[in-house]
């Protein structure tokens, strides 16, 4: 069986050093111009560059987005990017645009070109068209089911590749293609700058009662109309690649470097128990629970399965159980050397996620500070923690806590 890519956002610095981690096959992640995410801090052309050495000395592949709809005062300012994101080594540009397409070929003919899910290919004779401009891959939309990926896959030249999103959050709308945030607040969510007001809370108003409004049902909570759930696919490794999909891309370039930890380190070992295995798939049920252990909403399908996925009608929060609490640096002589993120406490009983292996759980029994004095608490953000420990804690761990 080919061996399916399992391909890991990366919104910043962070976020990269955890999918490389955690085991991504590929990253994508953008620069500071042309990437459909503004709240990320992205990366410089430096940073950029430093990311694409980190990466490649791993072995994982990097792949810019490049997935706006540039407007006609910007044609003039992509050569110079895609060429220096070539002159970098990047692997891939995923692109939207018919005209960027076109740019990238003539100014980074080295770099693979992937079709963005913005373009919304849902018919093999559209993937034939983008093949036959020069694309390798196309990031499927979102809508479509395994049966519909499946025929795709059936009618397309064998070379060219199917992404598609497996986890994460969905839109309201085609392939994200939404114009209600500039409606709403004058942000373009196809320029990268979505307020994500399907998350909001909305009222029903009468014309002639003004100031009074009606919940849309009977709460007084109101109603979250568009507020979709979040996409999970990851007991459903088998049925994705017996549909011809090459590579399983998470959502989140928005999301923190633990989000990243978790999720990519769970369709890590999802993956690879689907291959040991044999192609069958009980999932070891820790694996699930992991996603569980991130900050979420509640989870579903999407459409694979040819069902409507639903909103999320009565709240418009996530799903938090857990929090991050430390990240161990360095471990030896049998003491952890944490960096804290969160308040904990001697006592406290801590989930761990190692880089490699499941996870475990351990209790604070004793920690000093740097300078070697007992506490019973950690209560400083980056505070440097020394813990005591005779069970290894590897370096790169993440040490959490559920919440009460």
């Amino acid at each position: 069986m080919k061996k399916l890519e399992l391909l890991s956002p990366a919104g910043d610095g962070e976020a990269l050093e955890s999918a490389l981690r955690f085991g991504a096959d590929a990253v994508y992640l953008a620069g500071t111009q042309f990437g459909m995410r503004s709240a990320p801090k992205n990366f410089t052309d430096e940073q950029l560059a430093a990311a694409v050495k980190a990466a490649h000395e791993k072995n994982v592949r990097v792949y810019v987005t490049c997935n706006t709809l540039p407007k006609n005062n910007e044609i003039d300012q992509i050569p110079a990017f895609l060429e220096k994101a070539q002159d970098f080594g990047v692997d891939a540009f995923i692109i939207a645009d018919l005209g960027v397409m076109t740019l990238a070929a003539k100014y980074a003919p080295k770099v693979q070109r992937h079709v963005s899910t913005q373009a919304g290919v849902v018919n093999y004779m559209t993937a034939r068209v983008l093949h036959d401009m020069g694309a390798s891959r196309v990031v499927l939309a979102r809508e479509l089911s395994l049966d519909d990926i499946a025929d795709i896959r059936a009618k397309i030249p064998s070379e060219l590749e199917l992404e598609a999103f497996v986890h994460g959050s969905m839109c309201v709308s085609f392939s994200g293609r939404c114009l209600i945030s500039t409606y709403l607040t004058g942000r373009d969510a196809n320029r990268g700058d979505c307020a994500q007001p399907c998350r909001w809370k909305y009222y029903l108003y009468e014309e002639h009662r003004d100031g009074r409004y009606f919940p849309v049902e009977e709460s007084d909570g109101g109603t979250y109309l568009y507020n979709s759930r979040d996409l999970c696919m990851i007991e459903h490794i088998p049925e994705l690649a017996a549909a011809g999909i090459d590579s399983l891309k998470i959502e989140g370039r928005a999301k923190s470097a633990y989000y990243v930890s978790v999720v990519t380190n769970a369709y890590r070992h999802a993956i690879d128990e689907f291959y040991s295995n044999g192609g069958k798939q009980p999932l070891s049920p820790w694996i699930r629970e992991e996603l569980e252990k991130v900050s979420h909403r509640d989870y579903n399908t999407g459409f694979f399965f040819g069902e409507e996925p639903g909103q999320v009608t009565d709240n418009g929060g996530y799903v938090r159980n857990y929090e991050v609490v430390a990240v161990c640096d360095e471990y030896k002589d049998r003491t952890a050397y944490l960096t804290q993120r969160n308040r904990f406490f001697s006592g406290d009983r801590l989930d761990v996620l190692p880089p490699s292996g499941e996870p475990f759980e351990i209790i604070v029994d004793y920690m000093q500070n740097e300078k070697g004095e007992v506490i019973e608490v950690a209560p400083h953000a980056m505070q440097k923690v020394i813990m005591p420990s005779n069970v290894e804690i590897p370096a790169g761990s993440v040490l959490r806590k559920a919440r009460s």
